[in-house]
């Protein structure tokens, strides 16, 4: 199967030879939509399958239903709070939705929050091993995206006693008043740099001549 450009070539070159051009198979744009539908249909279900076969059987919560790829993406709008909000009027106070192919639950009621952030707040209170911060944190060693275990307790013990206890806070209080001071200045100083900027320009367009 050649392209259109080279069958026009090929039929030119032809007829400049005097020659009767055969037949060429040239696509249609028929064709390749009727040959593009089933292969998306086919990525479809594979997706599908293997969504299947990979997610963790278990009780999970009510959840609207979702398209293949998208997920629950189509459900959200303009102002997903608002869009959240509705669903949970017909799914409870607690539902999953499919954002793409990552799972999120939504909660929708102060008292389901504050039971799941305070009785149940062990199995909440890590973050997501996403792969950009797990680059960026050299494998989760940062304190602020480590999981919770007895790596995050050490790290949180060293940063209460070396970097945020009163004597360490005391100790640093003249170079944090610098800091301030300098930021103070840089402030003042570019205010009234942009005030004689704005009355220049004002005086400028007053002075000047009309058209």
């Amino acid at each position: 199967m050649v392209s259109i450009y080279e069958a026009m070539w090929i039929r030119e070159k032809l007829r400049k030879e005097n020659q009767t051009p055969f037949a060429v198979l040239i696509p249609s744009p028929h064709s390749l939509a009727m040959l593009l539908i089933p292969f998306l249909l086919l990525l479809s279900s594979l997706l599908l399958i293997i969504n299947k076969l990979t997610t963790k059987k278990g009780k999970l919560p009510p959840s609207p239903p979702k398209l293949p790829l998208l997920g629950n993406l189509h459900q959200l709008g303009a102002f997903p709070h608002r869009s959240t909000w509705e669903l949970s009027k017909k799914y409870g106070p607690i539902m999953l939705l499919r954002l793409g192919s990552t799972p999120t639950i939504v909660v929708s009621s102060a008292e389901t929050a504050k039971e799941i952030l305070k009785t149940h707040d062990l199995e909440c209170c890590s973050r997501p091993p996403l792969t950009g911060p797990k680059r960026l944190s050299y494998n989760f060693q940062d304190i602020g995206f480590v999981p919770y275990g007895n790596y995050y307790r050490e790290v949180r013990k060293i940063c209460i006693t070396e970097l945020f206890s009163m004597k360490k806070v005391q100790y640093f209080q003249s170079v944090r008043k610098e800091e301030v001071d300098l930021l103070i200045k840089s402030i003042s100083e570019s205010a009234t740099l942009a005030s004689r900027i704005q009355s220049i320009s004002a005086k400028e367009s007053f002075h000047s001549p009309l058209a």
